[in-house]
């Protein structure tokens, strides 16, 4: 990659009502970095944790100020709950008395995020979330029908999603099943391992890879690597398991950057250097309530051969050296941000087999000038005869049922492939061409997930809101799919719109990345009073172009929002308003 790169920085806070600001742009290469006495150097590139029993650490002498999650990691090893067998014995005691005890609270409502499963506290109280492992989305119909017959048997608290980075999530699991539901687990080739809390997250790569006509590479055994490394193959990789905060990993394979790789810690750039493929890297990107940052160039290019080495040796500085102390300042940009790009650099090739790593390439594979193609509906596929079929799926919100028929979908039609995207949607993969009439008539398609939904529908994100999550502010699902209803009864809009949903802060819907995004908080109605709202983002872009939005409007109560959104539509994306029935109210 270019080392002119622009970056998008957001400033810090001026005040506790305003966790962000406008957004500033900053050139990556002209970013001051200020001079380090040797002394202080020395000091502070001194490795802050160390291994005991097979374990990593805070050292004693790094222990003041650290926040109340370091905390609870040095008073018990979370993943011994999955590598020592902690969780048996957690499973045989009653809810009520786990809660009675500070070390078995903390286990409920933190280490088991070490093996995927988030207790839902305040909205959901004795239900769990378990995410997946999913490397690059891929999943079968036999998995899909495993995870329906978990939720099915929650009735009305067991659902499933599917999140941001391409993998399940199911919800309603109680603790006295999860023994039960990790063999279930195992037995179709899934994990929830080291998916939660300050691990990396599911490492993303192209929805169509292998199966693109214009792909640039094929991501999945990257990203099948990732994940095996990280997960120690399902057995549990405690030497990536205390990072300073959870660290997001993305392979890039095709030019339209369906992998979004500028809001990841790390994402390779598909390079040729001499001739040998490989990758540019681009380090550091992320979102949080009180800052978000675009990754940027590491200067680096590795061959294929060394995409888990690197990984490896990023990883390891980050655990060494990252901060510990305000959580709001713990992900990797901050020590990259302290350490500036070189000095960061240098700590990577120290970790690096042999100390080396080579400069990057000039050699760009991803075309800079690309329209994002869509991927909704049916495509040819490279393979001769088949084509793959997009399907909408409304937020990403599924039931039992629904998964079990795509399932069968799977199989009748494809090859029991199903693949999950950053969008929330689905993808079926390898369908004849003879059998794709017969597909767009099953009922599932023309009532449900349709390969033809609106513009406005299709771009439509939304995390999981405060239905489930204790830390959301307000609703998003039904609201998101409410308001884009409403909209589209006012205006029609002839380009793509992606809206993106989030209910508080912490942005797991990404909104940053949405030509329009709502952030939930508190507002003040007409009358004064404390209602449910949202803070309007506008301008974000993913692709060639990508950069983050801005704030447009703070504190929008949410019955407001479908005229500003109607206005926003019309004035920014040249939506049109419809005309009305005469005598409609």
């Amino acid at each position: 990659m270019s080392p002119s790169l622009s970056v998008l920085f957001l400033s810090p806070p001026l005040s506790s009502a305003a966790p962000y600001c406008r957004a500033t742009r900053l050139a990556a290469a002209t970013t001051p970095v200020a001079p380090v006495s040797a002394e202080v150097e020395a000091a502070r590139l001194e490795p802050r944790v160390e291994e005991r029993d097979g374990y990593w650490v805070l050292k004693e002498k790094f222990r003041g100020g650290i926040n109340v999650q370091e905390k609870v990691k040095i008073e018990r090893e979370p993943m011994k709950l999955f590598m020592e067998g902690g969780i048996e014995d957690l499973a045989k005691i009653s809810f009520e008395e786990l809660d009675k005890a500070k070390d078995t609270k903390d286990d409920i409502d933190v280490r088991l995020k070490w093996l995927g499963l988030f207790h839902r506290r305040k909205q959901h109280y004795g239900r769990f979330m378990m995410r997946l492992k999913l490397p690059n989305g891929v999943t079968t119909s036999a998995q899909t029908r495993y995870l329906a017959s978990v939720i099915r048997k929650y009735g009305k608290d067991g659902c499933a999603d599917v999140t941001t980075r391409q993998n399940w999530q199911i919800r309603g699991v109680v603790l006295p099943d999860v023994l039960e539901i990790l063999k279930g687990l195992a037995e179709v080739g899934l994990t929830s391992l080291q998916s939660g809390m300050d691990n990396v997250r599911n490492p993303v790569g192209n929805p169509l890879a292998g199966i693109d006509p214009l792909e640039v590479v094929d991501t999945r055994p990257y990203t099948n690597l990732l994940s095996q490394y990280i997960t120690g193959n399902s057995l549990g990789n405690p030497n990536v398991t205390n990072l300073p905060r959870k660290w997001n990993v993305a392979v890039v394979g095709t030019h339209d950057l369906f992998e979004h790789p500028h809001i990841n810690d790390l994402a390779y750039m598909p390079a040729t250097k001499d001739g040998r493929f490989g990758f540019n890297l681009l380090v550091g990107g992320f979102f949080s309530p009180k800052r978000c940052a675009e990754a940027v160039p590491l200067d680096a290019w590795v061959s294929a051969d060394d995409v888990i080495p690197v990984c490896k040796a990023i990883l390891e500085a980050y655990r060494d050296l990252g901060f510990r102390g305000n959580r709001q300042k713990t992900r990797m940009m901050w020590l990259i941000d302290e350490l500036g790009i070189e000095g960061f650099r240098s700590e990577v090739v120290k970790r690096m087999p042999f100390e080396d790593l080579v400069r990057a390439s000039s050699e760009d594979l991803v075309k800079k000038q690309w329209e994002r193609r869509d991927y909704m509906g049916v495509h040819p596929q490279k393979q001769e005869g088949l084509s793959y079929v997009g399907l909408h799926i409304p937020v990403g919100r599924l039931q039992a049922d629904d998964m079990d028929e795509l399932a069968r979908l799977a199989d009748e039609y494809g090859t029991g492939e199903l693949r999950l995207t950053v969008e929330q949607n689905i993808i079926l993969p390898n369908v004849e061409n003879s059998r794709i009439e017969a597909l767009l008539k099953e009922p599932l398609l023309q009532n449900k997930y349709s390969p033809k939904p609106s513009i406005l529908m299709k771009g439509l994100v939304a995390c999981t809101g405060n239905q489930f999550c204790g830390q959301a502010i307000i609703e998003t699902k039904a609201r998101a799919l409410k308001v884009t209803e409403e909209v589209e009864r006012h205006v029609a809009v002839t380009r793509p719109v992606r809206m993106h949903w989030t209910g508080c802060p912490n942005t797991c819907a990404q909104v940053q990345v949405a030509d329009i995004g709502f952030m939930g908080c508190m507002a003040r109605d007409e009358n004064g009073k404390p209602c449910e709202g949202a803070d309007v983002f506008l301008g974000g872009r993913i692709g060639s172009d990508s950069h983050l939005g801005d704030v447009y409007k703070k504190s929008v109560p949410c019955k407001d929002l479908v005229p500003l959104v109607v206005d926003l539509l019309i004035s920014h994306f040249g939506a049109v308003r419809r005309e009305r029935e005469e005598g409609e109210d």
